[in-house]
Parts: C-alpha cells; sequence; structure tokens
C-alpha cells in the first residue's frame, strides 16, 4: 500500500507541467514569506511576556550572575529579560545568539521601524530582507535615535524594501549627518553628500571551513597598505615559482599571505632596556635578545582513528580538529608541523573514558583538559562556543557545608559530574529553572521551563518529547 501511494505521489508529480511547477513554487515561497513574517510577530510577542518588570528576585538584594534586563534594539524598543531568549532559540533549534538576533530584529521593526513592519506583516516585503535592515539600523555607529531610525523606515518602506546592501549603508551614513549624529570625519569630502564612514577592516571568516583546509579572509586596505601588501605577495609568489612551486598563481599568492604572517612575527622587533634587540650597549656589549613568540604554535590533541598490527600504527587520512569541531587531514597537521617557524606541542592521550575525581570544589587542571577534550563545545542545545573558553559547572550542586556537617557529598568533583557550560549558559542553569542531567559519558538531556527537552553530545542537539509543564 505504501508503494501504491509513493507511485501515486510519483505520477501527480510527474503529470505537473513546466507552469504547474512554476506556479507550486510560487505558491510556495509565497507561505515562506508568510510564515517567516508570523515568526517575527510571534518573537515579538515573546518579548512582551518576558518584560524586566518579570524578573523575580528572592530577596531585596541581586545575586551576581542573576537575570537582567537585556538591550536587544535599539533606542525606543522595549528590554527583556535575558533568560527568555534561550528558550526561544531552543525550541527553534538556533543558537542563544541567533535567537537574540531574531527577537532583536523584530522589536526593531516593530517599535523603531513600523513602516516595513506593516509592510512585511502584509506580505509586500520579505521577512529576510526587513530584517537584514533592522540588523544594520540596531548596530549603526553611531547609534540612531528614534527619529534617524524613522527616518530610515521612511525611505525604505518607499520603496518597498528593495534596497541593496551599499545602497543601506549610504542611507545610513546620510541619516546619520542629516541629524548630526556624530560630527564629520575630518578625511571626508564635504562634497559627498554623507558622513564618510571608515571602511578599512580585516575579518578572517573562521566558521566558514572548507574540507580541503581553507578559510575566507577578507580584507579593506588604504590605498598605501594595499599597494604594498600586494607588491610583497606578487614577489614571494615569484620566488615560491622559483624554487620549483608548480602550484597555480593564485595557491602561491594565497600561501604567500601565511609566509608574510609567519615571518614578521618571528622577527625579533621588541626593544629590550629601551633598546632594539642585537642592538649595542654604549660599553659595547649587546643585549640579550628578546623571548619573542613563536610565529605559529601546533598543540595537538590527536583524534586520529588508527589500526595496528602489533608492530606498525597505521593512522587514517582524516581526524578532528578541535578548534571549531572540524575534520582535517593528516597531511596537512604534518605540513603544519613541518615548518621551520612552528612550535609544536604534543598532548599526553588522556582516556576519555576514565572516571577522574579531585577532593573538594576547585577542578584541577587535568580534570578540566578531560572534560573539554570529551565536551568539545559548551553543552547547552545547540550552543557552538568552545570548551576551552567556557566554565566547567558541577551538575549536581557541590554542596561546601556537606564534610563540615559529615554528610556525603552530593555534587563531587568527578567527571561524571562535570560539564563544559559557556558563561551564559551557567548563569542560565544556575539562575533559572532550566534543568539538565548526564545520561551517559558526554549525553546530557536538558529541560527547560515550560517542559521541552532536549538531547545533547558531541555530533549535536536532538529535541525529545515534551514533559509535562511544571508550575
Amino acid at each position: 500500500m505504501i508503494e501504491a501511494l509513493a507511485q501515486g505521489i510519483a505520477n501527480v508529480e510527474d503529470d505537473l507541467s513546466a507552469s504547474d511547477v512554476l506556479a507550486s513554487i510560487r505558491s510556495e515561497r509565497a507561505t515562506e514569506n508568510a510564515a517567516a513574517a508570523r515568526q517575527l510577530d510571534l518573537a515579538a510577542r515573546w518579548a512582551d511576556l518576558h518584560p524586566p518588570e518579570s524578573i523575580h528576585h528572592a530577596a531585596t538584594f541581586t545575586v551576581p550572575g542573576c537575570e537582567h534586563e537585556e538591550p536587544i534594539a535599539g533606542e525606543g524598543a522595549p528590554l527583556v529579560a535575558e533568560f527568555c531568549i534561550a528558550e526561544l532559540g531552543a525550541v527553534l533549534g538556533m543558537s542563544t545568539t541567533s535567537a537574540k538576533k531574531l527577537i532583536g530584529q523584530a522589536l526593531e521593526l516593530r517599535h523603531r521601524l513600523p513602516r516595513l513592519w506593516a509592510q512585511v506583516q502584509s506580505g509586500a516585503v520579505p521577512a529576510w530582507k526587513a530584517r537584514s535592515v533592522a540588523e544594520v539600523t540596531i548596530h549603526a555607529v553611531p547609534t540612531l535615535t528614534v527619529e534617524a531610525a524613522a527616518h530610515v523606515d521612511a525611505q525604505v518602506a518607499a520603496v518597498a524594501g528593495r534596497i541593496g546592501p551599499a545602497q543601506l549603508d549610504r542611507l545610513v551614513a546620510e541619516t546619520i549627518k542629516r541629524f548630526d549624529l556624530a560630527a564629520p570625519d575630518p578625511t571626508s569630502d564635504p562634497e559627498d553628500g554623507y558622513l564618510y564612514i571608515d571602511p578599512r577592516h580585516a575579518t578572517l571568516h573562521d566558521e566558514d571551513v572548507d574540507f580541503g583546509g581553507t578559510m575566507h579572509f577578507d580584507a579593506v586596505l588604504g590605498i598605501a597598505d594595499a599597494l604594498d601588501l600586494g607588491h610583497a605577495v606578487s614577489q614571494d609568489a615569484a620566488a615560491q615559482k622559483a624554487l620549483g612551486s608548480t602550484e597555480s598563481l593564485d595557491v602561491r599568492r594565497s600561501k604567500a599571505l601565511g609566509n608574510l604572517a609567519r615571518a614578521q612575527t618571528a622577527f625579533d622587533l621588541s626593544p629590550v632596556g629601551g633598546r632594539a634587540a642585537g642592538e649595542e650597549r654604549a660599553d659595547g656589549s649587546k643585549p640579550e635578545r628578546a623571548n619573542t613568540p613563536s610565529a605559529r604554535e601546533v598543540v595537538i590533541h590527536a583524534h586520529f582513528d588508527a589500526t595496528t598490527d602489533g608492530e606498525t600504527t597505521v593512522f587514517g587520512p582524516t581526524g578532528r580538529m578541535e578548534n571549531g569541531q572540524r575534520l582535517v587531514l593528516l597531511d596537512q597537521v604534518q605540513g603544519w608541523c613541518a615548518d621551520t617557524h612552528t612550535k609544536v606541542t604534543i598532548k599526553p592521550v588522556i582516556d576519555l573514558n576514565t572516571e577522574l575525581s579531585a577532593p573538594g570544589y576547585e577542578i584541577p587542571k587535568w580534570l578540566r583538559e578531560q572534560i573539554a577534550l570529551r565536551d568539545g563545545i559548551c553543552v547547552y542545545p545547540w550552543c557552538p562556543r568552545p570548551a576551552r573558553r567556557a566554565d566547567v559547572d558541577h551538575i549536581i550542586e557541590y554542596d561546601h557545608d556537606a564534610e563540615a556537617e559529615g554528610r556525603d557529598q552530593p555534587g563531587p568533583t568527578t567527571t561524571s559530574n562535570l560539564a563544559c557550560l559557556c558563561r551564559f549558559h551557567h548563569r542560565l542553569k544556575t539562575h533559572s529553572s532550566w534543568t539538565y542531567t548526564m545520561v551517559a559519558p558526554g549525553v546530557f538531556e536538558w529541560t527547560s521551563p515550560h517542559g521541552h527537552r532536549y538531547l545533547r553530545d558531541r555530533h549535536g542537539t536532538v529535541a525529545l518529547a515534551r514533559a509535562p509543564e511544571r508550575p
């Protein structure tokens, strides 16, 4: 029967003409836009249900780290009780940071860009376009006042949101000047028509890593800096070719940037006793060379599959790079370590399945290392923050009075009672009614205040059946 049903669906699909396909996909896009507009409205309503007044403290004094009000949109938009953001993000299957953006953009549109908000709700402007405008007005520097945001709203709504990123940046810059939100930059052209905003930047996109081991690095430089860098890169690329490199010009230029970075950080330019390293003193002696960092330091935690026949160990071709939880080729690691400017540190193998423990509340480095290697990232649902920069939390709270009162310690400092939580989610767990338990080594089950449950391990998060809501 299932096969017959599947065949029937296939026949229906096969019967669609080209016009039918276009009509159907257009209808689906309209449905998608309507759902996104509704989601923005619901995100704003969720914020309405959690104003700062909803934060209740057990006493008149404030406990360090407890919930506070969060400004997530521009001037004139309401504040929000910060912990509510995490629960909405978990329900939507996104990080708390992404949920904060969603709610903030919804409030920005509804309160500071009402014309654009109305067009989104009527279906005239897709939600994603309006959100991109809200993101710019929220983070404009200097901050847009209510009146300035209203001016941007009027201009964008007049063209029904049909404005590109460059046009939007120019509009915001003109608005900043129109409302005298900042003194004109002395380097700007007074007849240019808008306030000059310095566009220079150098940005490493380390969230986007290709399997081949590449990242995007974008930069906007001053003319002199750009010409100098271009000349240096061209020289290095030519030198690589002269030394026998058969790689393409683009690849050689890319490698040249890395060579420049490593060579520069390897230079000893730091002064010693007020003089550059190597410079002679008045008495003819030379100061000791300053301790400068290596150009590159590779700290290796080996996570490669390996087989052994008793005599020879053969490693698999791929492993896992702890920084960002990405795949890495064994050949790449060997290449990193082969560079003469590289300092290599090999950490001892830690058995992640061994139950370790420490007396008292403080977590020693060797135990913290095991927990960070086991968890990889913050163990809150969908949180991507690395464990190396997270707190290590006692899942069952450590009782500081247990020993003095002769009781067993309910929350010991052991492998099975510790987990990595970023600072925000550590505060969330401590000062809200979110709860979690470790159901297996490195596997955690979370329950939200409204009874939503999630299973989190190092591979990701899975939503579970909802538990009965707690009062």
